[in-house]
């Protein structure tokens, strides 16, 4: 079936299933953006992750374009990984733009552009997000916009790396007690910090290394290798400063979960 119409009025003619109908409709339908780029229109629909535009690499009218055609499929749009070109160029778009809100977290270098009646459905998920330190929080934070933007509820508690290791304790017992279903935790250097929380917590961890630290394993290296080598159950790690593979990945968890 080549299109959404075929399938309804297939459906209308009782020549497929309502069961049938979905699964094609759920099928990898795409949409192209001249010749930029294709569009996953139902990628949410499909597989419960929402579509992000990774804006590393691309003009600011390659990145505006893109968005665009989202935008007349969706009733938002996530970019990832800005610069300050394509971000300002965005802004000038988008800012005072009365059919939309422009959502801008600096930090991360991530942005949501949805339409000013738009709010994102809860699920019932809850996610915990913690850092090892202050350069963790970047990439901690893109991780926050994609668990929210698929509709979990977020509890984050930075700066609790194990060179205090008794500042953990609290916010760790405070998330399981707000009914956290997974813990996504940041660390750079050497990347403890998420092999310890694995061993105190009955939920699944999402251990995220940080492209921090130097010499033999810099620039993340260190962190994954800790992470992966870990003798604590129930510890997943993604590659390094995977923010939205983090997000994504808690997100599905716990909104399964709930």
């Amino acid at each position: 079936m080549d299109n959404i119409r075929e399938i309804l009025n297939k459906l209308l003619e009782k020549k497929c299933s309502v069961e049938e109908a979905e699964k094609f409709l759920k099928a990898n339908l795409i949409e192209e953006v001249g010749d930029l780029a294709k569009l996953d229109i139902f990628r949410k629909v499909r597989t419960g992750v929402v579509e992000v535009i990774y804006a590393e690499n691309k003009t600011p009218q390659m990145v505006s374009e893109i968005a665009n055609s989202f935008l007349k499929s969706n009733r938002f749009t996530v970019i990832s990984r800005f610069n300050e070109e394509q971000n300002q160029f965005l802004k000038k778009e988008f800012e005072n733009n009365d059919n939309y809100v422009l959502k801008i977290n600096e930090l991360a270098k991530i942005m949501i552009i949805k339409e000013k009646d738009f709010e994102f459905e809860k699920k019932g998920g809850v996610v915990g997000i913690i850092t090892a330190g202050s350069s963790d929080i970047p990439v901690a934070e893109e991780a926050k916009v994609i668990a929210e933007s698929m509709g979990c509820s977020v509890i984050t508690s930075y700066d609790l790396g194990i060179a205090g290791i008794h500042r953990i304790f609290t916010p760790l017992s405070e998330m399981i007690k707000n009914g956290v279903h997974v813990i996504i935790v940041c660390a750079g250097m050497e990347g403890t910090l998420p092999g310890v929380v694995a061993a105190l917590v009955d939920v699944p961890v999402i251990g995220v290394p940080i492209s921090s630290g130097y010499g033999l394993g810099e620039k993340g290296i260190g962190a994954l290798t800790t992470m992966l080598q870990s003798c604590s159950p129930g510890l997943l790690v993604v590659n390094i400063d995977n923010g939205f593979g983090a997000g994504a990945s808690a997100a599905l968890i716990a909104n399964r979960t709930s």
